[in-house]
């Protein structure tokens, strides 16, 4: 609602569109206004109350139960009301255990028009064959091309950034291949909880929450070739194609390429937290909170360069960034001793808590001296806060809105490229059931379980 807020703002909506919220809820129409305040509120921005009054004569609702025909219909009259004649973009965000019967609801009541939309947040399944049966539902409705799957990961400016900074700049892509990079991490860690979550979580994890959508997107972006052009299909192509190059992970592979993790009671930020099952109750649980995976990609471009993923929650900081160490010189001309090892180029794009990208360069330390050059690493950063101040730092979503309203789908996720992240991940949870691999504990506010540590110092060989 506040990217919506905001797009209409600064005079990017249509003039004509209305905003209809639906939901089981008897809330009612000044009801749906009350709450869309108090989001924008929650913000914590200075609301303009000129720009309020315009965007809040938009809002409109009707309740809605996703089971009964009945609401559909009463749906149905009040977006002929507001929008006699015209199309219409649904919005789904709720448990995906819906999205078929809502489909066919839209489509039986004639809501589903040729020229509608639909936006559907993740997960898309919980596995590959409910992604399966979900995307069928959508195509039921929904043409290919109408479907919008949103990652809001994909909305962040510096996850743009990455494709400008790869194919804008002769810089970096000669360079970006097995030859001269040694490994790729990339990591999504989250201070917070599963809190009211817990229901919802424990039937998927982190592997299935996270990894399987935002960490595998972020590893496409990082590993795909160039793209012919930057059009939605050019794009999601070359997504597929690494998504199909993962190399599985199965059987007993994940004893050695995989670490399952779930929080204990802790202290985050001088404030005692409690683990993940006392959460609940104190009921037990095996579904990890924590996961990391040692990837690899089998293509020309990539082939035996490890990228390791891991995310979890409860963690020690809020962090997500992606970090390509180059391979280090293949000779050294300052000298052998300890003061002049050369440390390799690292290039790290942070997306949380800033929007920051830095490439770790070798220095010649200033000052005289008698016996060679002492050398040091420095970083060349380039933040976006400090270099467009005057740009406000917009939502994710408002990006992600503004395309779908305009039917661009480069920044969205297609069926084919869903199915082929649920195919790899399950390859990895039934490897987890054979081997009866149990998540480790760890404590909240840590780096994750111990042997994520030796896991992931092991797999750097340093």
């Amino acid at each position: 609602m506040p990217s919506l807020y905001y797009l209409d703002r600064d005079g990017l909506l249509p003039e004509k569109l209305c905003i209809v919220g639906a939901a089981r809820s008897a809330l009612g129409h000044e009801g749906f206004i009350a709450q869309a305040r108090k989001a924008l509120e929650e913000r914590g921005d200075a609301i303009d109350e000129t720009a309020w009054q315009h965007f809040s004569a938009r809002l409109h609702y009707s309740p809605v139960d996703a089971g009964a025909a009945s609401g559909f219909e009463a749906l149905g009259a009040l977006l002929e009301e507001v929008n006699p004649g015209g199309d219409h973009m649904f919005y789904l965000s709720l448990s995906p255990d819906f999205y078929a019967d809502i489909c066919g609801r839209l489509r039986q009541s004639g809501l589903a028009t040729a020229g509608s939309r639909i936006i559907i947040e993740k997960p898309i399944g919980h596995d590959l064959d409910s992604c399966r049966a979900i995307n069928a539902a959508l195509l039921s409705a929904f043409s290919e091309d109408r479907i919008f799957r949103i990652d809001h990961y994909l909305g962040k400016e510096t996850v743009q950034n990455l494709l400008a900074l790869r194919f804008a700049n002769i810089l970096f892509e000669p360079l970006w291949n097995k030859a001269h990079i040694d490994h790729v991490e990339i990591t999504v860690f989250e201070t917070v909880g599963v809190e009211n979550r817990w229901g919802y979580y424990d039937q998927y994890g982190a592997l299935r929450d996270m990894v399987q959508n935002h960490v595998l997107q972020l590893l496409c972006l990082v590993a795909l070739e160039p793209p012919a052009k930057l059009d939605p299909d050019a794009v999601r192509d070359e997504k597929v194609k690494v998504l199909r190059s993962l190399k599985p992970i199965a059987g007993r592979d994940v004893l050695i390429k995989t670490v399952r993790g779930q929080y204990a009671d802790g202290s985050i930020g001088g404030a005692n937290v409690p683990g993940y099952a006392r959460e609940a109750g104190g009921k037990p649980s095996d579904t990890e909170s924590f996961v990391a995976l040692c990837a690899e990609i089998d293509n020309w471009r990539w082939s035996g360069v490890p990228f390791y993923l891991r995310t979890g929650k409860r963690m020690g900081q809020r962090l997500t960034e992606i970090v390509v160490q180059f391979r280090a010189v293949p000779h050294s001309v300052f000298g052998g001793d300890g003061d002049n090892d050369l440390i390799p180029n690292r290039l790290t794009i942070t997306l949380q808590p800033e929007e920051r990208i830095s490439l770790a360069l070798m220095n010649k330390t200033p000052g005289l001296t008698e016996q060679g050059w002492r050398m040091n690493p420095l970083s060349l950063n380039l933040s976006l806060t400090d270099a467009f101040k005057t740009h406000r730092r917009r939502i994710a979503y408002e990006q992600l809105l503004l395309d779908a309203l305009h039917g661009n789908q480069t920044l969205f996720v297609r069926g084919d490229e869903t199915e082929a992240a649920w195919r790899w991940i399950d390859g990895i949870v039934a490897g987890w059931k054979q081997t009866r691999q149990k998540p480790e504990p760890y404590w909240a506010g840590s780096d994750g379980p111990d042997r994520a540590g030796s896991f992931w110092c092991k797999e750097h060989k340093t």
